[in-house]
């Protein structure tokens, strides 16, 4: 398959997490009857962004994998055929959560898991009380569209993931995001270009947007959304989508040019992992 037609989506909490899985199963079935192979939602899509406080009432959102609403995708991608990168919270057991990406086939299959690998732990940010660091690796996964890998939000700012997944041979990577205002508007513009371009794949980059202040009153931030695709030269793919208003953004990505920009810049041949030793010390 050469040419992938993707979709990512942006929306606020709506409040309840039925309300969100519902919008979702819409947002999906919108991207199929507009063509698309494969959708990616945002960070923990059918919850509010509860890293903004510190409230073991949280948990309850997680679940397991399978559960209930890895299911309703799992027939959602078998019924339209489309590839979906579910981004939930997982429960492995009481007291052992992770935040997850699940990659369901375009079959209706899981083919596996990412869990987020960075966590930050910082005001509006307590991931720490919510998740422990993934523990899968960089997994690539062979989908009915190509191979695909995933970053989560935060794992954004460190570079050596997205390497490794550029070294198992990922064509596409999706990092689902929560990011607002601040420290990272400048880092939104520039870490996931250069990403796609350092090492020659496609990324697409899913942000909620707007005030989650149904849930948190004052102390709601404001996300920025702003999603978009970018090529393996760094280009943006189309434009980015809307600061402020839900969105469903579809792309074409013609994956050849993975191949072109690769030949083109030999990154990988040119690679001296022989030197790189102080990037895994302790």
């Amino acid at each position: 398959m050469t040419v992938v037609r993707a979709a990512i989506t942006q929306t606020t909490w709506t409040g309840d997490k039925e309300s969100m899985i519902v919008k979702h199963e819409g947002f999906l079935r919108d991207a199929a009857a507009q063509g698309a192979q494969v959708i990616c939602f945002q960070e923990l899509f059918y919850g509010p962004y509860f890293g903004i406080t510190q409230d073991q009432k949280y948990y309850d959102f997680a679940e397991p994998i399978p559960g209930p609403t890895v299911e309703r995708f799992q027939a959602l991608a078998r019924e339209h055929s489309i590839v979906v990168v579910l981004p939930i919270y997982e429960e492995e057991q009481p007291g052992v959560l992770y935040n997850t990406a699940v990659v369901i086939d375009a079959d209706g299959s899981v083919l596996g898991k990412y869990r987020k690998n960075h966590l930050p732990n910082l005001p509006s940010f307590w991931e720490k009380f919510y998740f422990r660091p993934g523990n899968l690796g960089w997994p690539v996964f062979d989908t009915a569209v190509g191979r695909i890998g995933v970053t989560i939000c935060y794992d954004r700012h460190f570079p050596e993931g997205w390497r490794v997944l550029g070294l198992a041979g990922a064509q596409i990577v999706f990092n689902p995001n929560a990011s607002k205002p601040g420290l990272s508007n400048r880092l939104w513009e520039l870490e996931q270009p250069a990403a796609a371009g350092a090492n020659g794949y496609f990324v697409g980059v899913p942000n909620r947007v707007g005030r989650e202040d149904n849930e948190y009153g004052d102390d709601a931030v404001d996300f920025y959304g702003t999603s978009y695709f970018v090529d393996p030269r760094g280009n943006f793919v189309g434009d980015k989508a809307s600061d402020s208003t839900e969105e469903l953004v579809i792309r074409d990505l013609d994956l050849s040019l993975v191949r072109s920009v690769r030949n083109d810049w030999q990154f990988y041949r040119d690679r001296r992992p022989d030197a790189y030793g102080p990037i895994v010390a302790p």
